[in-house]
């Protein structure tokens, strides 16, 4: 197996993260052991993050005792690998708006120590300002005003030097643009609210016009 970051691999087209958890499944997914030690098997297909290590992502700032800020968790099924990946000593903070798909979110917690579930509007940082500084901020949310939202609270709540992740929904912010003329769009607004481009990676055939882009700030 090769080494992504800590407690992450990858084999052939196979992409894993040692269970926090073993024994314990999350959203279906295969449990796996080898080398003595059980490994989850991650879905591309259910996971930005995922699909974009597995297109080759280089820059991958998730590691063991990150503290991440996560914009649209959804049911938990990136947190939790993230959970696997942060180990003990990190902390997902976990935010999502949807009551039905939180109550998920709020039974993986149980689960995982390390996920700080919270139902919350992403567009109101104001309300959650508590949350301490990060070093990785990840959005994944379907709004026009993603990339707005995205910046507003990579300043309100990352580190100088941190990373923030985005992956951008091209016909979520836009449906008569050409995905390629919304990641350049998208790329400027960031640029211009002063964040260093690192790297931008598009997720098809996982997902369709869709791209994840890393920045630092």
């Amino acid at each position: 197996m090769k080494k992504i970051t800590e407690n992450c691999f990858y084999q052939g087209n196979e992409l894993f993260t040692k269970n926090l958890v073993p024994g314990t499944k999350v959203y279906g997914e295969e449990l796996r052991k080898m080398e003595k030690e059980e490994f989850r098997v991650w879905d591309p297909n259910r996971s930005k993050l995922g699909a974009a290590i597995l297109k080759g992502l280089k820059t991958m700032p998730i590691e063991p005792g990150t503290k991440i800020l996560y914009l649209g968790a959804s049911t938990g099924t990136t947190v939790s690998h993230i959970s696997d990946i942060i180990g003990e000593n990190g902390i997902v903070y976990s935010l999502e708006f949807a009551e039905r798909v939180f109550r998920s979110l709020i039974e993986l917690s149980r689960q995982r120590k390390n996920i700080a579930p919270l139902l919350a509007d992403v567009r109101k940082p104001e309300e959650y300002y508590w949350i301490e500084e990060c070093d990785v901020l990840f959005t994944d949310i379907s709004q026009p005003d993603e990339v707005e939202i995205f910046i507003r609270n990579c300043n309100e709540f990352l580190k100088p030097g941190s990373y923030g992740m985005i992956a951008i929904k091209s016909r979520s912010i836009d449906v008569i643009k050409s995905p390629e003329q919304v990641y350049k769009e998208s790329i400027e607004k960031i640029k211009k609210a002063g964040y260093k481009i690192i790297e931008i990676v598009d997720l098809e055939p996982y997902e369709k016009d869709h791209a994840l882009l890393v920045v630092q700030r």
